[in-house]
């Protein structure tokens, strides 16, 4: 099992859900809607000076869905390269 940890702008939040909930029957997740920091090229921080925010999605995940997962998220951000959409595995019990 994997907790699977994607990061992205707001504005694509429908978008990942969407589609993840189409190719991986099922799911369950937990979505926090107002992430705030710094990533590689930007800041996220909800002020004036950096108005973007960002949302949290946790979701714990069957080992053989990792695969699935990366390659819906690959997609969407083939779709929105600019939105700055991340995903991370880490191993769980």
């Amino acid at each position: 099992m994997y907790r699977a940890e994607i990061i992205a702008n707001q504005s694509v939040q429908d978008d990942i859900i969407e589609v993840l909930e189409e190719n991986i029957p099922g799911i369950l997740y937990t979505t926090v809607p107002l992430v705030t920091g710094r990533g590689k090229s930007s800041y996220k921080l909800g002020t004036a000076t950096w108005p973007e925010t960002n949302f949290l999605m946790i979701s714990y995940i069957e080992d053989e869905e990792k695969a699935a997962v990366k390659k819906i998220i690959a997609a969407v951000k083939e779709k929105f390269p600019d939105e700055g959409i991340k995903v991370f595995f880490v191993k769980s019990e």
